[in-house]
């Protein structure tokens, strides 16, 4: 038994070394070096070495979830329905395994669960039957698992944490009813002329397509409505672009926040370029201010623009009753956390001068170089669009493109009636209290 190990380990190494060779030969000669390669790993006999690997397989499996197919549109409905249909099979057939690791699996993890994770992958069309069963975690589960998690919004970094392992147990019967729901929300869609050019902003994805002819042009990550102060489902349309915006502060936070914060320490409105203004228009100066008076004074708190302004450069203004918009942030660190649901209803967008200058393309006299350069002016300059754009903000937690990828995204506002697509990652969410205000970002 032991000379039949170390003969395995030997023959391992020396695998592994032809592999390194051929590597540095690809140096010299890459043609050459990469056919000896998949020569090495098409080889019908490979002892019992289960880690196996396919060096481009999980840069291409990530990639071929990110489409130019945009969410919404009059093929929406049938691609979802063809989802669906294979989802009718899947829990036909009695669903998927539970993956219940002893271990965080990873790549070159060994596990007897990768053998349920490699049959709950395959079942969903995430990895091909012809990866074979074994308990190693190699590349090609590496890049099945990262293909499952750019599926469902999650990181795609190929390790099984506990947000992937939640939601690859999600059962299959509660996906497929999760698709059924949101074939009636894009049905309720698809006969409209969406616009040869409009916005689409998806709640539960909390991102933003910019489509135009029937293509998504832009996408970008947003920060969207908390669970208890949601971002509005509206059909509406784009009217207006400020950049270098004021932000007035809501009275709710004049009260709770500024006035407390002002008793602490006076500086504070200078600091944060907030200035007040009476009725009339004349601007007040806060030493001559009580803050000590058992009310807040009724004055306007406004921030001047700038790269500290709680809207940072950029304003996106659309018709609604909710006093909603989109806006830039000087806090950009929010858009790298898995949870994007910390407005008060308003909708942050990254790279939003990007977003910015697409919408603004065919109003004549901005472009991005003229846009860049009144941002640095720190001037406030109101633009109305030459042709009011149209913004869709949807709540589409399950879709499919027309290349048959299923997406999924957690039920944040639990409108799918199911308790365990509301609990994939919303674990941790603050929840706040009071009405919508006009923004919950306050100037430190």
């Amino acid at each position: 038994m032991s000379k039949k190990i170390g003969s395995e380990q030997v023959s391992r190494r020396m695998l592994l070394r032809s592999a390194a060779t051929f590597g540095a030969a690809a140096l010299a000669a890459p043609a050459l070096a990469q056919t000896a390669i998949d020569h090495l790993i098409a080889a019908p006999r490979r002892g019992t070495w289960d880690d196996q690997f396919d060096a481009k397989g999980s840069s291409r499996t990530v990639a071929a979830v990110a489409t130019h197919n945009p969410v919404l549109g009059p093929h929406a409905p049938g691609n979802i329905q063809q989802a669906i249909m294979n989802y009718q099979m899947i829990v036909a057939n009695g669903g998927w395994p539970e993956v219940n690791p002893t271990q965080t699996l990873r790549l070159g993890a060994v596990d007897p669960s990768v053998h349920q994770l490699r049959q709950r992958l395959m079942i969903s069309g995430d990895l091909p039957q012809s990866a074979g069963m074994s308990a190693a975690f190699d590349s090609y589960v590496d890049g099945a698992v990262k293909r499952f998690q750019a599926r469902h919004g999650l990181p795609a970094d190929g390790v099984m944490g506990e947000f992937t392992v939640k939601a690859m147990n999600v059962p299959a019967a509660t996906r497929l009813h999760q698709l059924e729901t949101n074939l009636v929300r894009l049905q309720s869609m698809s006969s409209a002329d969406l616009g040869r050019r409009y916005v689409m902003v998806n709640i539960p994805a909390a991102y933003i397509e910019a489509v135009e002819n029937g293509r998504v042009a832009l996408r970008n990550t947003a920060v969207v409505g908390k669970i208890d102060r949601p971002t509005h489902v509206i059909n509406s349309k784009i009217y207006e672009v400020i950049l270098n915006p004021y932000w007035t502060a809501p009275r709710s936070i004049i009260e709770k926040d500024i006035v407390p914060l002002m008793r602490k320490d006076p500086t504070y409105l200078t600091r944060n370029n907030i200035r007040l203004f009476d009725g009339n228009g004349n601007e007040v100066a806060p030493e001559t201010v009580d803050w000590n008076a058992p009310k807040a004074p009724n004055l306007m708190f406004r921030q001047d623009p700038g790269k500290i302004n709680a809207m940072s450069s950029t304003k996106i203004n659309f018709h609604n009753p909710h006093n909603e918009y989109m806006h830039d942030t000087p806090q950009q660190g929010l858009f790298n956390k898995l949870m994007r649901f910390e407005s008060s209803g308003c909708i942050r967008a990254q790279n939003v001068r990007d977003l910015t200058t697409w919408l603004l393309r065919e109003t004549q006299g901005w472009d991005r170089q003229n846009m860049e350069r009144v941002i640095a002016s720190r001037v406030n300059t109101p633009i109305k669009l030459a042709e009011e754009i149209p913004i869709y903000i949807v709540y589409i937690s399950a879709w499919s493109a027309s290349d048959g990828v299923a997406q999924f995204r957690d039920d944040i506002y639990q409108m799918d009636g199911a308790t365990e697509l509301a609990l994939q990652t919303t674990t941790g969410v603050e929840q706040s209290a009071g009405p919508i205000s006009e923004e919950d970002f306050l100037p430190q």
